[in-house]
């Protein structure tokens, strides 16, 4: 593909012309937002998308009506995954893998971001065991069923530049909890795993990619202080006015998850491969100190190889489970 995409394109721009028929893919977090629109459009294109919700009700409502549009109720199946409970976790995993069938993308797209201190089933910090060690057990577990030429996307963000992940303190057992820097922490851990999950498997032709949807209104942000919101947004104002761009716009939801599709399906996988993208394209890393959620880029700790190993190993020892290559 030689045309050029960016932040305002969307989902169906971006997948203009390609006909997914035949095409088996998984999407976390379909009750909503991103997850939705992610499904709705490779729907529209001919694929036979799985998704997975924790409530299921709340999807079947949210997902009626691109079941309709995609003209079968077989083209989209819901399957119930509480990431937050590793015991759900397996068990979605066994019952997909016992139907045996292979895929060739999977978006680990649920999330949550800014919820007070609290726990998973098994004892992590929400945010770290729902947005990324839930997802490293789940896809992990269907590794196998990706076929060559598959693709991991996970979805990280821009908020992994509050925090790298905590190996020693994952659960802020000894360190002041705040919700941003959680936040942050499970996100860096988000595209550490495509770094490490394309390293381990790229020799059979499956790639992994992190990406940042950019900012979006959706229930992502329901647990936040919409005054602690808006003074976020004033801060990026007055860093756009100090460089005398325009005041912050939030994407669409069909802007916000362009870069999954275009990571998942159009760009080159070696181009993506291990890489954190945004605004449907491969981002530049970023050095700088501060705290900037205005300029593009992805910090170092969060694409180090390194790093990614040593997280690997640390996530295989708290959920007592090994994932070797």
């Amino acid at each position: 593909m030689t045309e050029s995409f960016n932040a305002t394109s969307t989902t169906d721009q971006v997948l203009d012309g390609f006909d997914l028929t035949g095409k088996r893919v998984l999407v976390t977090g379909v009750s909503a937002g991103l997850g939705v629109e992610t499904a709705r459009t490779l729907l529209a294109h001919g694929a036979q998308v799985i998704g997975t919700a924790r409530d299921l009700a709340k999807a079947e409502a949210a997902t009626a009506l691109i079941r309709t549009e995609a003209a079968g109720t077989t083209a989209l199946e819901l399957e119930e995954l509480d990431l937050a409970s590793l015991r759900s976790v397996r068990a979605c995993a066994e019952r997909i893998s016992d139907a045996g069938k292979p895929f060739d993308l999977i978006v680990a797209n649920a999330g949550i971001m800014g919820v007070p201190l609290s726990h998973t089933e098994d004892g992590f910090e929400l945010h770290f065991g729902t947005n990324y060690l839930g997802h490293f057990v789940f896809v992990n577990r269907l590794a196998p069923l990706m076929r060559p030429g598959a693709r991991l996307i996970t979805l990280s963000s821009a908020g992994h530049r509050f925090a790298d992940v905590d190996l020693e303190d994952p659960n802020f057992e000894h360190t002041p909890y705040d919700p941003f820097m959680a936040y942050g922490r499970s996100k860096t851990a988000d595209s550490l795993f495509a770094v490490a999950f394309d390293h381990r498997h790229r020799n059979r032709g499956v790639r992994a990619a992190a990406v940042h949807p950019g900012g979006i209104q959706t229930e992502l942000a329901r647990y936040t202080n919409p005054a602690v919101l808006q003074g976020m947004i004033d801060t990026i104002n007055a860093e756009l006015a100090a460089q005398g761009k325009p005041p912050y716009t939030w994407k669409t939801i069909p802007q916000g998850a362009a870069t999954t599709v275009w990571a998942g399906i159009v760009a080159s996988a070696d181009d993506i491969g291990g890489r954190y993208c945004e605004d449907c394209h491969v981002s530049p890393v970023v050095t700088a100190q501060t705290v900037s959620m205005v300029s593009e880029g992805v910090r170092p700790y969060a694409i180090d190889p390194e790093r990614a190993e040593a997280l690997w190993a640390r996530s295989e020892e708290l959920v007592n489970e090994a994932f070797p290559a």
